[in-house]
C-alpha cells in the first residue's frame, strides 16, 4: 500500500512511483461544478405558434445555472454563491416583471423557454469569463416557465 500526502486541493497523492505517474492525468479530468436557482415573473406570447401560448400570457419562471471549472480559488471555492447571485442578478433584473416580446433580443426572437435558457448562458458567461479570467465558466442554465417543464441550454 502507497504511503499518500495531502497537497493544495484537499485530494490525497500516491508517492509509489508506479502510481504517481498516472494520478496527474487523473487530476486532469476533474471538474468542479456549483449551481445557484433564481426566480422571476415575465409575460410573452410565442409568434409563430398556433394555440393558446400566442396570446399575451406570464410564467414565474425559475432559472438554474450550473458553472464548471477545474480549478478552485485560494479560499477552496469554484466560485462562492453570493458572487454568482449577483452576476445573475442584473439579467434578472432587466426581464423581471416586464413582456419579454418588447426587450431586445425577443423582439425578434422568439421568447421561448429554450431561447430564454440560452439568454442566460451567453449572460451570464460573458460576466463571469470577465470576473475569472476564464477559470470559471457556464456549464449549462435551465429554465422552468412550470414545475413540470423546462428548457436546458449548454455548449
Amino acid at each position: 500500500m502507497p504511503i499518500c500526502t495531502g497537497n493544495q486541493a484537499g485530494f490525497r497523492r500516491p508517492v509509489e512511483s508506479k502510481q504517481r505517474d498516472t494520478f496527474p492525468q487523473a487530476i486532469e479530468k476533474l471538474m468542479y461544478e456549483v449551481n445557484v436557482e433564481a426566480g422571476f415573473a415575465s409575460g410573452h406570447y410565442l409568434r409563430n405558434y398556433y394555440g393558446r401560448c400566442e396570446n399575451p400570457h406570464g410564467h414565474n419562471y425559475k432559472v438554474q445555472v450550473t458553472l464548471m471549472g477545474r480549478e478552485l480559488d485560494e479560499t477552496g471555492l469554484l466560485l462562492d454563491f453570493k458572487m454568482l447571485k449577483e452576476v445573475m442578478r442584473p439579467v434578472i433584473d432587466r426581464i423581471d416583471h416586464q413582456m419579454l416580446n418588447d426587450l431586445e433580443p425577443f423582439t425578434e426572437l422568439n421568447p421561448s423557454a429554450e431561447n430564454l435558457a440560452r439568454y442566460f448562458f451567453d449572460q451570464t458567461n460573458r460576466q463571469l469569463a470577465e470576473m475569472t479570467g476564464g477559470r470559471v465558466r457556464v456549464k449549462d442554465c435551465t429554465i422552468w416557465e412550470t414545475d413540470t417543464t423546462s428548457a436546458t441550454y449548454y455548449e
